[in-house]
């Protein structure tokens, strides 16, 4: 149920690019948090230099505005801090060697959702009445 929005440099990447981007952004959840692979929601959004603003020095940074990106994921609210330490470190380390970015180049927000917020299809809110399976 994870559902990522990359926004990334316009013309930066290739769609092979791209492809292992999203790749990697699913296997940090199979890894991570244990999802299953087919659990696979991803939009990638490319941004002119004048959409897509990144601070080149916050919190001692040194990022590229050529490379740098903004990750945002939507998670269930039930998964602890220790969890969305494991799934940032993830996302980090699999994007870094999927498109060749710098580590400081990723900045990521993790936001936590009701599972009872999540329709799959149908109209219909499937984890409304049950435990999350993973």
């Amino acid at each position: 149920m994870p559902v990522f929005k990359a926004h990334i440099p316009a013309g930066r990447f290739s769609s092979e690019q791209k492809r292992a981007l999203a790749d990697a952004l699913n296997q940090s959840l199979v890894q991570s948090l244990g999802i299953p692979e087919g659990d696979r929601f991803i939009i990638l959004s490319e941004h002119g230099p004048d959409e897509l603003f990144l601070d080149p020095t916050f919190m001692d940074m040194q990022r590229d505005p050529a490379n740098a990106m903004i990750i945002s994921v939507l998670v269930g609210a039930h998964r602890p801090v220790d969890e969305k330490r494991e799934l940032a470190a993830a996302i980090n380390r699999l994007v870094v060697a999927a498109v060749d970015v710098s580590p400081d180049d990723i900045f990521i927000a993790i936001i936590p959702v009701p599972n009872e917020n999540f329709s799959f299809g149908k109209g219909e809110l499937q984890l409304a009445d049950s435990t999350p399976r993973w």
